[in-house]
């Protein structure tokens, strides 16, 4: 299954105050948008976006893809919906730009509902007393029981919730009111309360205390594989292909380097090795791009509420010649993980002529990952 988060941000959000609109706004000595992003790291994201602010997005780097919102944000969903036909998506996220500290673990229980569901949706119990006013004066009380307060992401099937789109007649409050218009069932999961919309100004003061009080959690994991040279004219390398008098030899495509570093994440996570996930028994990986691999690891991250702090990959080898290619190779990383170029370090070393490495029968990588909490 492909899942693809979509980020509102078309909104002007004149209630927070301030020159700029909330979701450009500074939060922890970044943009509001780079945290929400962030949080969905190794998804594929696509971007709603007011026309005035393509430039401020253009910015925020990584492998974003952006969509002009429309009039509401219904529309503007809809738009980047229709944007997805095509693609092979079959599950969307759906969230809030001005959500900044969505954790990880409210990610994954949408997932997971979306295995039974043809939608989920996060949100909190009420528990305070309800009260209806009028002038100024309570006029009544109202029943909590069974009202929730709803947050994002909201996640669909993507055919039905692109059906459910297509026949709504105007705007909605959420993509839940969509969804159930269309006559389709919405399990509602566990959201958090670090899960706030920023809307007023003292919102950010508030997300603030919540990032300089998370607790600090950081994982590490190494990453060592190798493949041997085989008959061929080129090698892949961290997703950059490079021509060369020989192929390296794998069930997929031997990218040793997007290996180890694939590794590296899940061993971060305790999570075993690509062989674990994709077994090479399996005749559906033979071949296969090892972007696949690294995305799929990403994902993990996120699901478990983590982001990547940094990685380095070093790749042992006589022959081809690496510094030339080093920041290509960065480059591709960062676009196949979805972060920061600045977090990704490519380097390679030779081993003297000495071993299979410098006898030219191989390639060998090493990776080291690093993740902290969200």
């Amino acid at each position: 299954m492909t899942t693809v988060a979509i980020i509102t941000a078309a909104g002007r959000g004149t209630r927070a105050g301030g020159d700029l609109p909330k979701q450009w706004q500074m939060l922890a000595g970044r943009p509001v948008l780079a945290h929400t992003l962030e949080a969905f790291a190794g998804f594929r994201r696509v971007l709603t976006i007011h026309p005035e602010d393509r430039a401020w997005a253009q910015t925020l780097g990584g492998d974003i893809e952006l969509v002009e919102g429309g009039a509401t944000r219904a529309a503007s969903v809809h738009n980047a919906l229709r944007a997805l036909a095509g693609s092979g998506v079959t599950r969307v996220l759906i969230h809030d730009g001005a959500r900044p500290l969505v954790p990880g673990s409210v990610i994954a229980n949408v997932l997971t509902a979306l295995d039974d569901h043809a939608g989920a949706a996060p949100a909190l119990p009420i528990s305070d007393a309800l009260w209806r006013g009028d002038a100024g004066l309570v006029s009544g009380t109202q029943d909590r029981s069974g009202l929730f307060r709803a947050q994002t992401p909201q996640g669909f099937r993507y055919d039905a919730i692109l059906a459910a789109h297509d026949a709504h007649p105007g705007n909605a409050a959420d993509d839940v009111e969509v969804a159930r218009a269309a006559g389709l069932t919405v399990a509602i999961v566990e959201g958090h309360e670090d899960n706030l919309k920023l809307t007023y100004p003292q919102d950010f003061q508030r997300a603030e205390a919540i990032l300089k009080g998370r607790r600090m959690d950081i994982r590490l994991g190494n990453g060592y594989d190798v493949h041997a040279f085989t008959d061929g004219d080129h090698v892949w390398l961290c997703g950059v292909k490079l021509p060369h008098g020989k192929a390296l030899l794998g069930h997929s495509d031997a990218d040793v380097g997007m290996h180890a570093l694939t590794d590296a994440i899940y061993g971060a996570l305790a999570e075993g090795d690509i062989g674990r996930h994709f077994p090479p028994s399996d005749p559906q990986w033979k071949g296969a791009d090892s972007a696949i691999f690294l995305r799929h690891a990403m994902e993990r991250v996120a699901a478990r509420g983590f982001s990547l702090a940094n990685c380095d990959v070093t790749l042992v080898c006589e022959r081809p010649k690496i510094g030339p290619h080093a920041e290509a190779m960065r480059a591709a990383l960062a676009k196949i993980m979805g972060v920061e170029m600045d977090r990704i370090s490519v380097k390679a070393t030779t081993s003297e002529r000495l071993g299979f490495t410098g006898r030219e029968e191989g390639i060998a990588a090493l990776a080291t990952a690093a993740l902290v909490r969200a």
